[in-house]
């Protein structure tokens, strides 16, 4: 369950059940607690760890024990297998090379039936496409072609009927931060509720107030016309293919709906292609052949302002706009999508090299995003700073032929003075 934290719409966990009745066995869930993970700090394993809690009481009354263990999984998983005395283990998909890596070790060593279920994709990420693709336009009439076959009614888990004798499984949920190597200093966020009820929440509350007008105000902050869904899509805390059977179920031929699903399956499930099979997803290697030699070609193109870390972390630079998207990621955990682009690519013009502003770009969505550490993320930096997923566009400074985003520019796009003011 380390993806899919949900019990509500988790084909993983729909598998697992009915492979545990097959065998008229008991059901168990566990989950892999990692004491740090890619610079998450507790305002990501506070919001996950209240979802957490949440599918432990719902498994509860389902008669299925959740158990969390603290640690790597490659470390706590085969012990606790053994000693549960074997039986089959079904996980969750994930593209990170660093997961899977773990599923891999684990498998080696447990001796037991090991599958993988993507519970997280609509279509799965080895059936939409066996390779690595060039853009949304090469995947989407993929995904298209089986979309209908996978976007189907999603099957639902039921009282458990096999138990075990033992005592029940319980897990002491104020303790476990204190085993935490995680980053204490950033608080936790009291605006967005965690679990599968306010996720389900957020959803209706899209369908009812926002999705009519998600075409006309999704890319502009001011407006607040995204869903709001991705920490709740990051955490598995709801499913995409929910998401997508509601939209189309309340609107099932518009253009506002066609427009989200584009978003919500196409951009996602990219994302996901471009994490699984470029091993190089976080680095510059990973960028297409004519972005690195372009970038290359930049390399010593003076800067007429450069940041450090720090600078940027405290959003000291000369551009308020900049500042101010910065100031919401630090105060919410959470940036619009539009203004990530340019958040990124000012990284990029104000870095002494590509590879520089790569690593500053992830290390702050990662420390301060609630839906950091995501394929998401991961590619939407790509693609502001190394032109994944794009075209080569008209030669500048720095840039290259990567796409470039000024300040004028999204003057003409939205108020920006308002943004601003809206995170001073």
């Amino acid at each position: 369950m380390s993806r899919d934290q949900r019990v509500r719409d988790n084909w993983a966990l729909w598998y697992a059940q009915q492979t545990a009745l097959e065998k008229q066995s008991p059901l168990l869930v566990v989950f892999g607690l990692m004491p740090a993970f890619l610079g998450a700090g507790l305002r990501q394993y506070g919001f996950m760890l209240k979802g957490l809690e949440e599918v432990a009481k719902t498994l509860e009354l389902k008669h299925i024990p959740f158990y969390c263990l603290t640690g790597n999984p490659r470390d706590v998983l085969p012990p606790w297998i053994r000693a549960m005395k074997g039986g089959c283990l079904i996980t969750d998909f994930d593209p990170l090379r660093i997961k899977r890596t773990a599923k891999e070790e684990v498998a080696k060593v447990i001796e037991i039936p090991f599958l993988e279920v993507d519970a997280h994709n609509i279509v799965p990420c080895w059936a939409a496409s066996p390779k690595l693709e060039f853009g949304a336009y090469t995947l989407r009439p993929k995904i298209h072609r089986v979309l209908d076959e996978f976007l189907e009614k999603i099957p639902q888990i039921t009282k458990h009927p096999y138990t075990r004798p033992e005592k029940k499984a319980g897990t002491d949920w104020p303790a476990i931060p204190k085993k935490l190597k995680a980053d204490s200093s950033i608080p936790e966020v009291d605006w967005l509720k965690p679990g599968e009820k306010a996720a389900q929440r957020s959803l209706d509350f899209f369908l009812k107030n926002k999705l009519a007008a998600y075409k006309d105000t999704r890319n502009d902050p001011v407006q607040n016309g995204q869903s709001g869904l991705s920490p709740y899509l990051h955490f598995g805390q709801i499913s995409a293919q929910r998401i997508a059977l509601e939209v189309r179920k309340k609107s099932p031929d518009s253009e506002f709906s066609k427009a989200f699903l584009e978003e919500m399956i196409i951009r996602r499930e990219l994302s996901d292609n471009f994490c699984f099979y470029q091993p190089n997803y976080d680095r510059f290697e990973g960028f297409p052949a004519w972005a690195q030699k372009t970038l290359n070609a930049h390399r010593r193109d003076p800067r007429e302002y450069r940041y450090t870390l720090e600078q940027f972390e405290q959003a000291i630079t000369h551009d308020p706009l900049w500042n101010a998207a910065q100031r919401e990621l630090v105060r919410k955990g959470k940036m619009h999508g539009y203004m990530r682009m340019y958040w990124a690519k000012k990284i990029l013009e104000w870095s002494p090299s590509p590879e520089l502003a790569l690593r500053v770009a992830i290390s702050l969505n990662d420390r301060y995003e609630l839906d950091g550490r995501d394929p998401n993320g991961y590619t939407g930096i790509a693609w502001s700073i190394g032109g994944v997923h794009d075209r080569a566009w008209g030669e500048r400074p720095v840039f290259g032929k990567i796409r470039y985003m000024s300040y004028r520019g999204m003057q003409s796009k939205f108020d920006i003075q308002a943004y601003i003011k809206l995170n001073a």
